[in-house]
């Protein structure tokens, strides 16, 4: 991710798929036993979705069964996207954002908030700049990047751990990603991305505090009418938040966002996820980090999307 710098997780020691097993099994076993009752159920959405083309659409979801944020109050229907978008550090001027609009994207990833991001300064993301990127047809993925496993592989996100109250934790930057969001002008029934760069899941006591992390940022979240989605690379994050699903562990993210840099967009062929998991309207793939693109006169460096997921419901400036 353009917001925390994205790097290849370091290959790890080899270890037996049933030891490998095994030990997820009972990082999640903890994970259970310390985290407080009274969970709401999670379920996958089952049906499927065709692969998102070029450029984009948004509409409402409004089929029974699609999720929604749920809150005080009703659940409201969250806002579909399905087509490109792309991921840099710090938000465009809308200079370039006008530039842009002769690219094949139509969305765009924002790091609105959190301890952890790459860009702490962004000096274009304000009210104004959310609500003339709307005006201008682009889509928002907002991006939250907060405190990290412990065993995080990146050198730069070790100065911004988990600490040893891990829900606490989670419930306090889930309080805060809420309030960003709404000074943006981003309203309920938007999906708040958690950013959890690639970590160590083999380490037992690392795995078990960060999932206890994200399950708590993800209920609050929930409980404050957003809807939570998460990012992390395929093989660590993704990987441990499937072995979770599958071990019927409560309050994870409605909609998972992969990155998996092999060129080439495969929302619905990704590896670690069950083929029904996370489907119906619930993925995102970043397919490619790191690339140099250029529309309209104006260059960035991007990470490239596949999207069909939701996106931010903005509030209209007020005069």
């Amino acid at each position: 991710m353009k917001g925390s710098l994205t790097v290849p997780a370091p290959r790890p020691r080899r270890r037996s798929v049933p030891a490998l097993a095994r030990a997820l099994v009972a990082a999640l076993a903890t994970t259970l036993l310390a985290a407080p009752a009274a969970f709401d159920r999670y379920e996958s959405p089952p049906a499927p979705e065709p692969p998102p083309a070029a450029g984009g659409s948004a509409t409402d979801a409004r089929a029974a069964g699609a999720p929604t944020a749920r809150g005080p109050g009703a659940p409201v229907p969250y806002r579909h996207f399905l087509g490109r978008a792309f991921d840099t550090c710090e938000a465009p001027s809308l200079a370039v954002m006008r530039a842009w609009r002769a690219s094949p994207y139509r969305a765009v990833g924002v790091y609105f908030g959190g301890r952890g991001r790459g860009c702490l300064t962004q000096k274009h993301l304000t009210p104004a700049w959310v609500t003339s990127a709307e005006t201008l047809g682009w889509r928002l993925l907002p991006l939250f990047v907060g405190s990290q496993a412990p065993c995080v592989f990146a050198e730069h996100k070790k100065d911004v751990p988990i600490g040893s109250a891990p829900w606490e934790q989670g419930t306090k930057e889930a309080g805060e990603a809420v309030r960003a969001a709404r000074a943006l002008g981003i309203a309920t029934s938007s999906p708040l991305y958690l950013d959890m760069e690639a970590y160590r899941i083999t380490d037992l006591r690392c795995a078990a505090t960060t999932l206890l992390f994200v399950r708590a940022w993800n209920r609050e979240v929930r409980r404050l009418g957003y809807l939570p989605g998460f990012y992390s690379s395929a093989d660590t994050g993704v990987r441990h938040m499937e072995q979770a699903r599958k071990a019927g562990v409560k309050d994870l993210p409605s909609v998972m966002w992969f990155a998996r840099w092999q060129g080439a967009p495969a929302l619905y062929a990704e590896s670690v996820l069950h083929p029904l998991a996370w489907r119906e309207r619930s993925r995102i793939h970043q397919y490619a980090g790191n690339v140099r693109e250029s529309y309209g006169g104006q260059s960035m460096l991007i990470d490239r999307n596949a999207v069909d997921a939701p996106v931010a419901h903005v509030i209209a400036a007020r005069p």
